[in-house]
């Protein structure tokens, strides 16, 4: 996959990952769009980086997702790179019933629907570029799950499961379909969720993920496995229990 010269849209831009794969193109020599819900976010990435393209949007309802579709191809016809980035994470007991669950925002509308809905939006647009790709932003813990942020890696797992299914429906068109799969990264997201829960290494920078990010998208391989995540995916694999009871401290 080349890695300039494209046109490439990005969900949950402003911010962490998605802020420096933003970044990354840019400085490649692409189009970059971004998207994200809060607007002073996004002001600030403009000003940052001033060669964005920003919009704001809610990706976790149809309506907010109608809205970026229509607003890429009224404006911007010519993408070619879907990455599917935005994702929330938030801390849910059910012990104590629904309350969590409800109170927050819903991490299968952003983390698992949006991208499910935008892949099949854009599709039919990528299909007729000469080279395209999607790009789903995973987690080490699609894997190895952290019992105390349930439904996040749930969707992580479901969103690796999707990622999958749709490398195989669009194997010999014009479409090449990545998975980006990080560890634990220093970025908001999850910020005080973990701390002094289960036993993770450290973060790492976005930055970091992102330079190997680039240098897979160029050689075409499709599971972007980065860091830590190398050594926790096979471990998990070989003994699931034993390294479930290691990260969850029991």
């Amino acid at each position: 996959m080349k890695t300039t010269g494209n046109a490439v849209l990005i969900t949950g831009g402003a911010t962490g990952i998605g802020l420096a794969l933003a970044r990354a193109f840019l400085a490649a020599g692409n189009e970059v769009l971004i998207c994200g819900r809060r607007k002073s976010k996004l002001k600030e990435a403009q000003a940052e980086f001033p060669g964005l393209h920003t919009v704001a949007c809610d990706v976790s309802n149809e309506k907010g997702r109608k809205y970026l579709f229509d607003w890429v191809t009224s404006n911007y016809g010519n993408v070619n790179i879907l990455i599917n980035n935005a994702g929330i994470q938030e801390t849910i007991d059910f012990t104590k019933g629904p309350a969590q669950l409800l109170e927050g925002e819903s991490e299968v509308d952003i983390n698992l629907n949006a991208p499910i809905y935008l892949s099949a939006c854009f599709i039919p647009l990528l299909l007729e570029r000469k080279e395209a790709a999607i790009v789903n932003v995973s987690s080490q813990l699609a894997f190895a799950p952290l019992a105390f942020i349930p439904v996040y890696c749930a969707t992580k797992a479901a969103l690796h499961s999707f990622t999958l299914s749709l490398r195989h429906q669009l194997k010999g068109t014009s479409i090449k379909v990545f998975e980006l799969i990080p560890p634990r990264v220093d970025t908001d997201l999850g910020k005080g969720t973990r701390e002094d829960k289960g036993h993770m290494p450290a973060a790492i920078t976005a930055g970091q993920v992102v330079e190997t990010a680039m240098d897979a998208l160029k050689s075409d391989k499709f599971e972007i496995v980065v860091g830590t995540a190398n050594d926790l995916i096979p471990r998990f694999r070989n003994n699931p229990d034993e390294l479930f009871k290691i990260m969850n401290g029991s």
